[in-house]
């Protein structure tokens, strides 16, 4: 990276080494880019360079500098009446937290993300969210949780593929059961 791009150059640069799954490339990236929408006040950006960066580190298995990262991110969307990205940046702190093994604390951030999503009407990335709430939840036993969740998510699917039809009727019966 050097200092004469631009902070879209640069978040550009992050996307591709991103897509080249080239993670430590891109965290670093979008830190700098992050650093430059900062300078040149644009807050918004700069939070969302940081929920970049934070998921390429996630990906790099560096969960503690992905949760470094992303802290306070929500808050800077929230001030912003964002509730969409406040809610994606919520997600992105739940897994961190989930990486990290703090099971409690990322179940609790998870569901104020998917209530948040849910609110800003963003049914597919709510639905995204409760499916990561409900893996944690069944690997935590907690089965009935888990299906509730997933099947929350699910309902939430405006046009749900065929695969999704039958999950909905098998959690259905199994709830019910």
């Amino acid at each position: 990276m050097s200092a004469d791009l631009s902070p879209r150059q640069l978040e550009e640069e992050g996307k591709a080494s991103y897509a080249r799954a080239d993670y430590s490339s891109a965290a670093k990236a979008f830190a700098e880019a992050a650093a430059a929408y900062s300078a040149q006040d644009e807050p918004l950006m700069a939070a969302e360079m940081k929920n970049n960066q934070s998921v390429a580190l996630l990906q790099n298995r560096q969960a503690s500098a992905a949760l470094e990262a992303v802290i306070g991110s929500e808050a800077v969307f929230a001030a912003a009446g964002d509730n969409r990205r406040q809610g994606m940046a919520l997600a992105n702190r739940a897994a961190a937290l989930e990486a990290l093994r703090r099971r409690d604390e990322a179940l609790a951030v998870y569901q104020t993300s998917a209530e948040i999503l849910e609110k800003a009407g963003e049914a597919d990335l709510c639905a995204e969210v409760l499916r990561a709430l409900a893996g944690l939840q069944a690997r935590g036993g907690k089965m009935t949780e888990a299906v509730i969740s997933m099947q929350s998510g699910l309902m939430g699917i405006e046009k749900p593929t065929l695969k999704q039809r039958i999950l909905k009727k098998l959690l259905f019966l199994r709830l019910w059961r």
